[in-house]
């Protein structure tokens, strides 16, 4: 069964930082493509990072600022983010999907698989 499970939302201020986390079970996330999304109130969803392999797109307005990272041995993929803005506020998810068309998916959203979501509050 795929299971995401996101943690490490919260609050803080302009300019911290936080890190989330996705632990995965059921699947290989090394094998496919992986993403983070968020969904600001009364906004569409929207791709942050998708990431297959060796190979990450960020969107652009998080570029220089957020940074994937993986742990293999927990099955647990981060994204750290640094140098938060209240525009980054949002419902964040990390999601699955094949890797075929992970790029793509940055704009078209389109996994598999969500989480439940970590709430992300920048003031």
């Amino acid at each position: 069964q795929v299971q995401l499970v996101e943690s490490g939302g919260g609050s803080v201020q302009a300019g911290g930082s936080l890190r989330l986390s996705c632990a995965v079970s059921g699947f290989t996330y090394r094998s496919n493509c992986m993403g983070w999304l968020r969904q600001a109130p009364g906004k569409e969803r929207e791709g942050v990072v998708v990431f297959y392999g060796g190979t990450t797109y960020y969107t652009d307005s998080v570029k220089g600022r957020f940074t994937i990272a993986q742990d293999n041995a927990k099955n647990t993929v981060y994204l750290q983010m640094n140098s938060l803005k209240p525009e980054d506020t949002a419902m964040y998810y990390c999601a699955v999907r094949p890797y075929i068309g992970c790029r793509q998916a940055l704009l078209e959203r389109d996994f598999a698989y969500w989480g439940q979501g970590t709430q992300v509050t920048v003031s």
